[in-house]
């Protein structure tokens, strides 16, 4: 019987594992560059936890299950909800700011398409207890950072940033209604999935007759800054115009982090999660028809759902499907391989206990290094080095042995020298590097 992988997961053979863990590391190097502290939680939580933030109608978008105590989880979808229960429960003991990233492995009973996967990897990056515009663009700047190192410049990538109370200000603004305001966040969020046909038909049905999808449209499309900070002079509404500020105050520290580039001011993005409460963002290709890289914003009334002290907070998640997919699609994806720093070659199969204790040695002193399982010609030995990407190869001969020598070849160069076994014994990694130096300088 032949079982395959279950639909939107993925089996990661080496190779493919290589690719993840370039990703992973860069995940990891550019949160530690910007001062952050990883965490992690459990793979499934309380089902609660997940419908106290979204209600009950999620529930058919999770892996949920009943445990034989009746207790009821699901597989973790997000790591937003994890993180703010984490801080809740010790938010008073937590110093501020709270700098956390995580990559957790996620589950979304949905179904599979491009870009998205049942199964994925998520970075995740937050600070937590900074009500400050300072702190959304940081979180920005560590998103554009990563671009920067995997190769994906402003021509590639764009992070499209609004706010929801100044696209709440707008609707307003309008007239729609104060109780129709997140449902038409909602709307908004599929508005460029959808397109305008179907857009205009589903605000009929859901929010009115007035004001007309058109209008709607037009007013996230209208302008920049400048438009917005005029608006503010016919709005009389404070909220709105504090918005506003805030979104220049943001674009300000952008420009001071040096990532204005990748920056763009877009109306229509919303967010359509309920706990988003200010700033949101979104980064997309420039040209590629492809899902978006991350998404994200600021939360400041989560943890109180959760019993805890009111923590403002922000953060995104990146998907690995997507980021890996625009690399391919770009062809900006490294090339990688497994490589060894040495392999160890019995030139007769009397001396493959020698072999073996050699490698043995190696190892102990953290060089990463092989030995061929079957015994076969030094040819074939050699030829095994190589593929496996060996930097030396270490030949043992009995008539050298016998003379207290090994012979390391260096397989990049081809040169070949005779060294003292007793030396490699002593300090391989020594030996190695004075080989190393020697062939810099040839």
């Amino acid at each position: 019987m032949k079982i395959q992988s279950p639909p939107g997961m993925r089996d990661f053979y080496p190779e493919q594992m290589r690719r993840q863990r370039w990703l992973f590391d860069l995940w990891h190097d550019v949160s530690r560059c910007f001062g952050y502290q990883e965490y992690d939680g459990p793979i499934f939580e309380y089902l609660e936890l997940y419908t106290i933030k979204s209600g009950e109608q999620i529930v058919s978008e999770l892996f949920s299950f009943e445990d034989r105590g009746g207790r009821r989880f699901a597989i973790r979808p997000e790591m937003t909800p994890t993180l703010a229960r984490m801080v809740a429960a010790k938010a008073n003991a937590l110093p501020r700011p709270i700098k956390w990233y995580s990559i957790p492995r996620l589950c979304r009973a949905e179904r599979p398409q491009r870009g998205r996967l049942r199964e994925f990897f998520q970075w995740n990056l937050d600070i937590l207890g900074v009500d400050d515009p300072l702190a959304d663009a940081e979180i920005i700047a560590a998103a554009c950072e990563f671009f920067r190192r995997a190769g994906l410049t402003a021509d590639d990538v764009v992070v499209r940033i609004n706010s929801r109370d100044v696209a709440g200000g707008l609707l307003r603004q309008l007239g729609v209604p104060e109780v129709k305001i997140e449902p038409a966040f909602v709307l908004i969020d599929r508005l460029e999935r959808i397109g305008p046909d179907a857009f205009a038909e589903l605000w009929s049905q859901q929010i009115g007759p007035e004001p007309q999808p058109q209008r709607v449209t037009e007013a996230l499309t209208a302008g920049g800054l400048d438009h917005l900070t005029s608006l503010c002079k016919e709005a009389c509404d404070d909220r709105f115009t504090q918005a506003v500020q805030r979104l220049q105050t943001l674009f300000e520290h952008l420009g001071a982090f040096g990532v204005s580039a990748y920056c763009d001011l877009d109306l229509r993005i919303v967010r359509g999660l309920a706990y988003y409460t200010g700033i949101v963002f979104e980064a997309h290709p420039r040209r590629h028809r492809l899902r978006a890289l991350l998404g994200g914003g600021r939360y400041d009334d989560l943890t109180g759902l959760l019993d805890g002290p009111k923590v403002p907070g922000v953060g995104f998640g990146m998907g690995d499907v997507p980021v890996l997919e625009l690399l391919d699609e770009l062809k900006r994806t490294p090339e990688l391989s497994e490589t060894l720093d040495a392999f160890v070659i019995d030139a007769d199969s009397q001396l493959f206990q020698e072999t073996i204790d050699i490698v043995s040695l190696l190892r102990k002193s953290g060089i990463r290094c092989d030995c061929a399982f079957r015994r076969v010609g030094v040819g074939k030995q050699f030829k095994l080095a190589a593929q496996r990407g060996a930097r030396y190869a270490i030949v043992v001969g009995q008539e050298l042995l016998d003379a207290g020598m090994l012979t390391v070849k260096d397989l990049t160069t081809g040169r070949q020298q005779q060294v003292p076994a007793e030396a490699l014994r002593q300090n391989p990694r020594a030996v190695l590097a004075s080989l190393s130096d020697q062939s810099a300088s040839d």
